[in-house]
């Protein structure tokens, strides 16, 4: 038995309604469960609870035995002073207010149903499974599984608000700046996400303005910052590249020594950092405000036009320095720009919007479905135990529930947790 699903049951009231007796035999209904307080202090507040002809109003706090309310020493805290009512699995012990009254103590085990028991102990049953209601996944509602996921993907889409939130604090809220921050660290896939967001962030977005007009210079910016330019070789772009760095170092007073270093290994080549970096260089020389473009910008195949960017001519017939290899435009594929959109771009233009107290809910949700599910590991298992055909916000919202929900235990706050509970 676990303390959330005593909260569970009783902020969705599944016990016996009626005839409810405290342990000293007083009746009880009621009213209101109260508020879920998800933080310190009584774990609902402002219930209203009629226990015998009086009909009280405040705090119900919540425990698997009565004397755990001693074990967490709440007679010392003053927060639970207002408790109304004790609810407990199993009552051991009377409980008293610092006026010595007793407070009165509901025993729930002898007011819920057996088959609400039976489903907890199903759903929470330890058998090597991915997640715990992997067996009975596929008979969810397809309704019910498309609100939560509906939900799911918007509270995604708050929580890299969050992150958005700290580099606009970083930045003096300059969303020219997080914009190119967050297009670094995608254009970095999960290897290099991060080193190329700490070059990001090594430098002023001012200094990307003033060199917009040069590819060359970003380049060199962009490879100097991130330790790509740091071996001597004989190779005349390199020396040229070089050349531009030491020049844009000394004229800005860059430095460099908290950015992670670049990974070629495990990449495939049209991932490797130099063709990612040429190509995000590639498009803040196409754009000098990329922000307002993408503000403008709506439509799936507009998208596309927009982030239609080769790399610079050398790296046409390279994939690391020195070394020639068969010519190729290495333009951003489609699947790529998707997973910019996912990951950036709506999730940019949705907190943009949030800040301006605009809705845009079904403009990203049009988009989304029109964006191909991701593929993943998380996707295809899910895709495995419900059959359909998703796109990218359901995928996200998949991802969302694995990782928040699933990966956590936390089937008592889910919608298909609930749903199964119910039966």
């Amino acid at each position: 038995m676990q303390e959330d699903f005593l909260h569970y049951i009783w902020k969705q009231k599944k016990y016996q309604l009626v005839n409810l007796k405290t342990v000293d035999g007083t009746a009880v209904l009621v009213k209101s469960s109260g508020t879920h307080n998800h933080l310190a202090g009584p774990d609902f507040f402002n219930a209203q609870v009629r226990i015998g002809n009086q009909l009280w109003a405040g705090n119900v706090e919540i425990h698997i035995k009565s004397s755990d309310w001693y074990v967490h020493n709440h007679e010392t805290d003053s927060n639970y002073n207002n408790v109304i009512l004790h609810v407990v699995w199993e009552h051991d012990a009377d409980i008293y207010r610092k006026d010595n009254s007793v407070i009165p103590t509901l025993e729930l085990k002898n007011y819920i149903s057996q088959s609400v028991l039976d489903n907890y102990q199903k759903l929470f049953s330890k058998s090597n499974k991915w997640i715990n209601c992997e067996n009975d996944f596929s008979d969810i509602n397809n309704f019910s599984l498309q609100n939560w996921l509906d939900r799911l993907y918007f509270e995604r889409l708050e929580s890299k608000s969050v992150v958005i939130q700290e580099l606009l604090q970083k930045s003096k809220n300059n969303w020219e700046a997080v914009l190119f921050s967050m297009l670094a660290k995608n254009f970095g896939l999960n290897i290099n996400g991060e080193a190329f967001l700490s070059m990001s962030q090594s430098f002023d977005f001012s200094i990307v303005r003033k060199l917009q007009s040069n590819s060359i210079d970003l380049e060199a910016l962009f490879f100097g910052q991130i330790g790509l330019l740091d071996s001597v070789l004989e190779d005349a772009y390199h020396k040229q590249l070089l050349e531009r760095y030491h020049y844009i170092k000394h004229k800005f007073g860059l430095e460099n020594s908290a950015v992670l270093p670049a990974q070629f290994f495990k990449l495939r080549p049209p991932n490797f950092p130099t063709i990612r970096l040429s190509q995000l260089a590639m498009l803040y020389s196409k754009y000098h405000n990329l922000f307002s473009q993408i503000l403008d910008v709506s439509t799936l195949t507009d998208f596309y036009k927009t982030f239609e960017v080769t790399v610079s001519t050398y790296w046409q017939t390279h994939y690391n320095f020195g070394t020639v290899s068969k010519r190729s435009k290495k333009a951003l594929t489609k699947p790529f720009v998707n997973l910019l959109l996912i990951n950036t771009i709506v999730p940019i233009k949705f907190a943009y919007a949030k800040s301006l107290g605009k809705e845009i809910t079904e403009d990203i949700l049009q988009l989304m479905e029109l964006i191909p599910e991701e593929s993943n590991s998380i996707v295809s298992k899910f895709k495995k135990l419900k059959k359909g055909n998703y796109s990218a916000y359901q995928s996200q919202a998949f991802i969302q529930l694995k990782k928040e929900y699933c990966d956590k235990n936390k089937c008592l706050q889910c919608a298909i947790g609930n749903a199964l509970l119910s039966e």
